[in-house]
């Protein structure tokens, strides 16, 4: 009789958490956007011939904040800096979960060889390539220039693989949105905005690592490749991109609602 009694208890308790867990999803929006410019201050990022990551990465996440405002006003749009000023990477991260952010959207410019072109989104993960782990490094050397970082990320050493292997298996229960999402901008990159997509990637990116919420990091395109650094320095050519990533989040949104 007991167990009768335990399992009937049991089964009441599974069907209310059921019947709340549908209720929400079903009232489930995509209410805050949290958009990260890469960089800042005394943090330049990465260098083309006549301009500097961190200030592309911040025209981008303006006009990309300011197109989810005008078209999307149902949605908060939350900025880590609006201005030319440096944000520590757990602070970036710390502004998404203070918001309660239902998406986080870091934006960076590439380097590498002057031949090498087209855009990547990352999600936090393992890194699957040298190629990966190099970006990925060469994004949190950004701590360097934080006072007390080891003390910040728990000893996280930026030239370590073993530390980005550690710190990418943070994200593995919003991989699946961060996927989602990130394959949306680079199919609007590709067909849509015309640029070369070198794919969605994972690496273990720090400013992804304690966010609460799906995150990517996109980027944009190479500043040491001639080419495209005229082109992510032309209005036209930021319009483009910012609009790329604006359909690409309206879709999401609109296909997750859906699904909800």
């Amino acid at each position: 009789m007991r167990n009768i009694v335990t399992v009937s208890f049991l089964a009441i308790v599974f069907l209310l958490c059921s019947s709340n867990k549908l209720e929400f999803r079903k009232d489930y929006k995509v209410r805050t956007v949290v958009i990260d410019a890469g960089h800042g201050g005394k943090d330049v990022g990465c260098n083309g011939k006549f301009s500097h990551e961190a200030d592309v990465a911040l025209k981008l996440a303006l006009q990309v904040g300011s197109l989810i405002e005008k078209n999307l006003p149902d949605v908060k749009v939350v900025y880590t800096r609006k201005t030319d000023h440096f944000v520590e990477l757990a602070d970036r991260a710390g502004i998404a979960n203070k918001n309660n952010a239902d998406l986080f959207i870091s934006i960076h410019l590439n380097a590498g060889p002057s031949a090498a072109y087209g855009t990547e989104t990352y999600t936090m993960g393992l890194h699957t390539s040298e190629g990966n782990l190099k970006v990925a490094k060469r994004e949190n050397s950004v701590i360097l220039h934080e006072d007390n970082y080891k003390e910040t990320y728990d000893g996280f050493d930026p030239n370590s693989p073993q530390s980005h292997i550690l710190f990418a298996l943070h994200q593995s229960a919003y991989l699946d949105n961060s996927l989602r999402f990130a394959d949306k901008v680079e199919k609007e990159f590709r067909h849509k905005v015309g640029r070369h997509s070198r794919g969605v990637k994972q690496a273990g990116f720090l400013v992804l690592w304690k966010s609460y919420m799906p995150s990517v990091l996109i980027e944009c395109g190479f500043l040491t490749n001639p080419t495209e650094e005229k082109f992510l320095n032309d209005k036209s050519g930021q319009s483009y991109m910012a609009s790329g990533i604006y359909r690409a989040f309206k879709e999401y949104k609109q296909e997750l609602e859906a699904m909800n």
